[in-house]
């Protein structure tokens, strides 16, 4: 039986379309695109000439060759070579960048670790434990940052011993040294054929790697659990061990001795920083523990109890089940505050810790003025920064985020 329409060889007359200019909707956001370029560039044309008008009225120079200037101040904490009377004002610039990063770098590192383990404690159901986690976030999130900077700064790190009487935090091996002048580490120093222990570590990670990845799929396809902590560890330790000893320990350390007045040798970290890592990490740990206290919240309590009637135990339970369907929730306050320690890091100005603010926007400015290239480039700085850091978790955000169909 054909059941197909009969055809009648009509076409179904279509409406005559009307162009008009103030209603059509495409015209119209062209338009106000238009108009909204057109505004933008004036402001930006008449801000420029202003400001060049500005500064030739008052006889400033412009421009950016100041960056090939040499600078005659000395940095006491630097990552790059750095001689005062050879190096340049640009030198300066990448400097004052790198020690931003720096520090900045390894505070989101332990804000991070420490806000997701207060967050899980703050849901604990042992009392103590939940309240001390929840005295942390309290005390440490309602106090403004600046404050805690200075009280790090001045009141535990400027008051440790002196020189002569140094905290061995190495119980006795004298490789990790405190006292008022900052932390003294021992550095090592890589033999020839230290890359073969390099090459065997990545080995290694790629063996746990492959090891992790069959044992989720043998999971997910019988439901049988491997245990893969004892046998990643083992490979971990033993295969950069052995390839280390065949190769002659290829490694040895710059200790830090004690020569006159201060140590020398090794590594040094400043007061300075060490107050900046710890207030950065402590204060933005205390806002992420609330992001990860709200996404796991977030979770159906549905899905625990699932989980626990399967046996399986809650701490696997909270890795497996729970903290997964809550990245969701917690990535996106989380990549805010990751942007907002970078730009909190330029409070180190208060305690002269040497990041581009304090470089470039404080002692370069006072020589040799350039208000304008200073601030602009500094500001492009953080910008730059903070898109990264922002494209960087979207891409991870779109990926933990459920899919609906």
């Amino acid at each position: 039986m054909n059941n197909a329409a009969p055809k009648t060889g009509l076409k179904r007359a279509k409406p005559k379309e009307t162009f008009d200019f103030f209603h059509d909707a495409r015209v119209r956001s062209v338009f106000y695109q238009l108009i909204t370029a057109g505004l933008f560039g004036l402001l930006m044309w008449y801000l420029v000439t202003n400001t060049s008008q500005n500064l030739q009225a008052r006889g400033m120079s412009t421009g950016f060759g100041f960056l090939n200037t040499t600078a005659g101040f000395d940095i006491d904490f630097k990552l790059i070579d750095y001689t005062p009377g050879k190096g340049t004002y640009g030198r300066i610039f990448v400097i004052g960048a790198l020690n931003t990063l720096l520090v900045s770098f390894m505070a989101i590192i332990l804000s991070t670790a420490l806000g997701f383990l207060v967050g899980v404690l703050r849901l604990s159901n042992n009392w103590l434990v939940s309240k001390v986690a929840l005295s942390f976030v309290e005390i440490f999130r309602n106090t403004p940052l600046l404050i805690q900077i200075v009280f790090w700064y001045i009141g535990v790190f400027a008051v440790l011993p002196a020189v002569k009487m140094t905290i061995d935090l190495s119980l006795g091996a004298k490789m990790l040294l405190l006292n008022n002048r900052g932390l003294y580490m021992a550095t090592p120093i890589m033999g020839g054929l230290f890359w073969m222990t390099l090459v065997a570590l990545g080995v290694a990670l790629a063996g746990v790697y492959l090891l992790r990845r069959r044992a989720r799929k043998l999971q997910e396809s019988s439901g049988k659990q491997t245990k893969t902590l004892i046998p990643s560890l083992g490979l971990l330790v033993l295969l950069p061990s052995a390839v280390f000893i065949l190769t002659g320990r290829p490694l040895s350390w710059d200790m830090p001795t004690l020569q006159g007045f201060n140590f020398a040798g090794g590594t040094s970290l400043p007061p300075a920083f060490l107050a900046l890592i710890v207030s950065l990490s402590i204060y933005h740990a205390a806002q992420i523990a609330e992001a990860v206290r709200a996404g796991i919240l977030s979770v159906s309590k549905g899905q625990k109890e699932a989980a626990l009637s399967i046996g399986l135990k809650p701490a696997r339970v909270m890795a497996m089940v729970v903290i997964p369907q809550a990245m969701p929730a917690i990535v996106p306050p989380m990549i805010s505050q990751w942007m907002t320690t970078v730009k909190n890091s330029s409070l180190a100005i208060a305690i002269g810790y040497a990041d581009i603010v304090s470089l470039f926007m404080q002692t370069t400015l006072n020589q040799i003025g350039h208000a304008v290239e200073l601030v602009g480039m500094t500001m492009a700085f953080y910008m730059v920064i903070s898109l990264s850091i922002s494209g960087l978790l979207n891409i991870y955000n779109k990926r933990v985020q459920l899919v609906e169909r």
